[in-house]
């Protein structure tokens, strides 16, 4: 059971799904339908007319465009031929739209359409329709192909007929300018002229419909459905046999009765004045947005022309206000009531109104065919004052062509080919791409006649700026370049003097790798001083356009290479180098200045060539060149310095790990020292002087080059050595009673000594030496003081000299502590003279001591040594000594890695404030010499060192 009700429920839903597959498959199907009908429904249109038509067979039918001929029964289509892809347009009439009528009257119809084209394919001029491919037959159609055409005048005036729907924007938005009006006119009157002289032939249905404008805008006739020729053409006057008017038969096998003349129907006659009174209808017409000057009743058309005739012969002027003035009357000549006051087709072609400037150009490209070469030059020299008066659309879609096909003709492009460019100008990028362009580009390789080369060299801006970049390296720039290499001096001057108005079109690469080479190798091989002078004057319009060390490296070396010394030469070159050296992008490094730009002008400044004026040029850029050289150089130095002081306090900051003393009061010692580049270690934080903070600031960023990074590596690793040294602290010796102070004396100088020889004692004058960092003091002569005559520099085993003291001087020494010395350890160990002068009543005997000394020095007795009362006007003998830099006598013993100035660092005589120390009562004024004259010690040394 369970079995049954499953098969059930299987095929039941088996059957609903089979039926929605169906439905679904049958929704596809029409919407695949619909699309594929919408999708063919485009294309039906154009290949349903045509269908099986002999015409397809060499033509490429396209879309549909305009229509025209009698009725507007002429559908117009664009069109191609498939072996030359020539453009064409074809003329499609379909049979379909005569269905309603019978077969006798579809018959009329298609054989005076026959007779139309067939007429009009046996006629050929200017003025006329040209066809392409003749009238063929097929079941559903006749087509017959032409030139390419626009749309005819009864389309521009606003009948859309058997137009596409919607009707294209190009028809209506078309508006006819004046002069195109005119030339149009003229050329319809030309037409006629041709008709009734040449051909004897009337039209007969002269009309807005059988008016075509054709692409490049030219109007031509068509519509030969109702000529009629003449019956005697060979005598002079001509006569033509008119139908007579059958209203029972199709509109398509009657004319226009609107642009008919009133004979045609009331007296069933014509002539060729006939024809001339449609044109007035015309000429009424396009002056008055298609309306003829009358509306005929088809119905009753003769009542309408009895009716017609009466208001022609009272034609008031009112009838004619849209007609322009100029050709008002002629209007109404041409639509007068009698033939014979009609003016014929020559006449109307004489007519004031056509000797419009623009329409008179037209004309005369539209014979250009029949003129010689040397009348055409005559015209394209005056065709450019009457471009710009011309519409953009006639002078693209008339004169253009008419310009480029001349290009064939070698003689006649320097003439053409301004116009050309200069129509260029006025288009827009893509209309140059498309219409223009195409025909320059054979142009471009053209060598001959060189006038061609000079046409495009003064109009190189615009195509550059117009021409896509690929073409401007296939074509443009290979131009330029063979007009740098022609043999003509003039050629190239030209280009020389036209490449700067350009170079921001051109891109780097081809300026760097093509044309400045071009451009030096001009300079130096030419023989013309103009074209040397002219290469370095364009090398220095474009500077701007190249990058800093392409200039450095390229051109300025370029500028020692060229031989001549003429002073334009001279001149020009100078002008490079300053726009190099004073254009804020480029610029000359003061490495350059010093070492190639300076050199070279100066040798080029004395000059026997240049006179005083080119003289003082040349110094004035070499003045502002050593002021900005001087200027960068002496900054960056100053730079470098303040970093390598900002280096060493950082170093000293980093190595000092003792713990922080109460501030004392900032010694001369450690300015005399960092002025000296003494000890490195020395450079400890200072208080204030003079009223003054002095702050370590952050070092600054400064770029050194590779040997001052060398020398500040050099420094460093001094300063690192330094810091490896073990350093020594001073000795602190209690004071001693007077009795025993000179031997305790004797026997600290003796221990401390690590030789005899390093004693020296000297009678004469001995100058602290300054050699190497290193600095030594000794005591001055010039003011010898209670027969103390001299003393020479004592050597304290480190390798710096320490002096002794002015008589009266206090020599105490402070216990060791970083606030000693600047706040750091010292190496030696200095005896403390303070007991000797502080309790020492007397003067001691030390003549037990001479005999230490040798021979061969001077003997100064030590009682000449022993401490004196004096006057303390007179200044410190070691601080007189100090301030003037002498020749060194004898180099200083170096200690390995450690800069001069340590030794003086631990020299308590080099720090005249750690005398400052309270002394007793009894002797104030000794104190007051060294620390009243401190002051201005340091000034000076400011002063002297900078």
């Amino acid at each position: 059971m369970s079995n049954r009700l499953y098969s059930k429920r299987a095929t039941h839903s088996t059957t609903i799904g089979r039926r929605c597959s169906l439905t679904i498959s049958q929704t596809m199907e029409s919407m695949l339908n619909k699309l594929k009908s919408t999708v063919t429904k485009v294309t039906a249109d154009v290949t349903s007319a045509v269908m099986g038509n002999p015409v397809t067979r060499e033509f490429e039918v396209g879309r549909h465009i305009a229509s025209g001929g009698p009725g507007l029964s002429w559908r117009i289509y664009s069109g191609s031929k498939k072996s030359t892809k020539q453009e064409v347009a074809v003329f499609v009439f379909d049979k379909k739209i005569i269905d309603k009528y019978q077969k006798f009257e579809k018959d009329q119809i298609i054989d005076s359409l026959k007779k139309g084209v067939q007429q009009l394919t046996r006629l050929r001029h200017p003025r006329l329709l040209t066809v392409q491919h003749p009238l063929e037959e097929s079941r559903d159609c006749l087509a017959f192909c032409t030139e390419p055409v626009f749309a005819s005048l009864a389309n521009v005036l606003g009948q859309w007929e058997n137009l596409p729907s919607p009707v294209p924007t190009e028809i209506k938005e078309y508006k006819l300018y004046d002069v195109e009006t005119k030339y149009g006119l003229l050329q319809i009157s030309e037409g006629l002229a041709f008709l009734h002289s040449g051909v004897k032939m009337v039209h007969g249905n002269l009309c807005l419909e059988n008016i075509i404008i054709n692409k490049s805008g030219s109007w031509k006739i068509m519509g030969f459905d109702f000529s009629i020729s003449s019956n005697n053409p060979s005598e002079q006057e001509q006569t033509y046999t008119c139908k007579e008017w059958d209203p029972n038969l199709p509109s398509l096998c009657l004319p226009n009765p609107e642009y008919l003349a009133p004979e045609y129907i009331l007296s069933v006659s014509c002539d060729s004045a006939s024809d001339m009174y449609s044109l007035g209808v015309v000429m009424h017409a396009v002056f008055s947005e298609g309306k003829p000057v009358f509306q005929v009743n088809k119905q009753d058309i003769f009542k309408s022309f009895s009716r017609q005739l009466d208001q022609l012969s009272r034609l008031s002027p009112g009838a004619l206000t849209k007609v322009p003035e100029e050709v008002r009357e002629h209007v109404k000549m041409l639509l007068s009531v009698t033939p014979n006051v009609r003016p014929d087709a020559d006449q109307m072609t004489k007519v004031p109104f056509f000797d419009d400037v623009g329409a008179v150009t037209l004309q005369y490209f539209d014979s250009l065919f029949q003129r010689d070469n040397l009348q055409k030059s005559q015209f394209y020299k005056g065709l450019p004052k009457v471009l710009p008066k011309l519409p953009k659309r006639v002078v693209i879609h008339r004169i253009l062509p008419a310009l480029t096909s001349e290009f064939v003709n070698p003689d006649m492009v320097p003439f053409v080919l301004p116009n050309v460019l200069l129509i260029a100008e006025e288009c827009t990028k893509e209309e140059y791409v498309r219409l223009i362009l195409p025909d320059l580009n054979p142009v471009f390789k053209q060598q001959e006649p060189v006038q061609i080369l000079l046409i495009f060299l003064q109009k190189m801006d615009l195509l550059l700026t117009k021409t896509p970049a690929e073409d401007i390296r296939n074509s443009v720039l290979p131009m330029v370049y063979r007009a740098l290499e022609a043999p003509s001096t003039q050629i190239q001057e030209l280009c020389l003097n036209i490449i700067p108005t350009f170079a921001n079109l051109i891109d780097y690469p081809s300026m760097k790798n093509s044309l400045i080479p071009r451009i030096k190798t001009a300079c130096l091989q030419t023989s013309s001083l103009a074209v040397r002078v002219n290469s370095l004057v364009c090398l220095g319009k474009i500077l701007e356009y190249l990058d800093k060390w392409y200039v450095i490296d390229e051109i300025l070396p370029f500028l020692q290479q060229i031989p001549s010394r003429e002073p334009a030469v001279l001149m020009g070159i100078l002008g490079i180098y300053k726009c190099t050296f004073s254009h804020k992008k480029l610029g000359i490094p003061k490495e350059h200045l010093a070492g190639k730009s300076l050199p070279h002008l100066v040798s080029l400044s004395i000059d026997n060539n240049l006179n005083l004026n080119q003289f003082n040029s040349f110094m004035a850029v070499i003045r502002d060149m050593l002021s900005r050289m001087e200027a960068e150089h002496k900054t960056k130095l100053e730079q470098l310095h303040v970093m390598q002081e900002q280096q060493r306090t950082l170093n000293i900051s980093n190595q000092l790990n003792q713990p922080e003393e109460p501030k004392t009061s900032p010694s001369p010692v450690n300015q005399i020292d960092q002025i000296f580049g003494g000890n490195p270690a020395s450079s400890a934080p200072q208080g204030k002087e003079n009223g003054s903070s002095v702050t370590a600031s952050q070092p600054s960023r400064v770029s050194l080059t590779l040997e001052e990074k060398q020398r500040l590596a050099k420094e460093q690793e001094q300063a690192a050595k330094l810091r490896n040294q073990q350093p020594l602290a001073p000795q602190v010796i209690k004071p001693a009673t007077p009795t025993s102070q000179a031997k305790d004396l004797t026997s600290s100088l003796l221990n401390n000594m690590t030789s005899l020889s390093n004693l020296s004692l000297s009678a004469g004058t001995r100058p602290g030496p300054t050699q190497a960092g290193t600095i030594s003091s000794s005591l001055s002569s010039a003011a010898p003081m209670g027969g103390v005559g001299a003393m020479g520099t004592m050597s304290n085993g480190f390798g710096s000299g320490m002096g002794f003291p002015s008589p009266g001087v206090n020599m105490g020494v402070r216990p060791a502590g970083p606030g000693m010395y600047g706040g750091m350890a010292t190496t030696t160990s200095t005896p403390n003279f303070s007991a000797l002068s502080q309790s020492q009543p007397g003067k001691p005997d030390m003549s037990a001591l001479d005999s230490l000394f040798t021979p061969q020095k001077p003997k100064v007795t030590l009682n000449q040594m022993a401490p004196m009362s004096a006057p303390m006007s007179a200044p410190s003998p070691w601080l007189n000594q100090f301030g003037a830099q002498q020749a060194p006598q004898a180099a200083p013993l170096p200690m390995g890695g450690v800069q001069g100035g340590f030794g003086m660092q631990a020299n308590p005589f080099f720090n005249p404030q750690n005398f400052a120390q309270p002394a007793p009562a009894a002797a104030p004024a000794m104190n007051a010499g060294p620390v009243r004259h401190s002051a201005s010690v340091n000034n000076d040394l400011k002063d002297l060192f900078g």
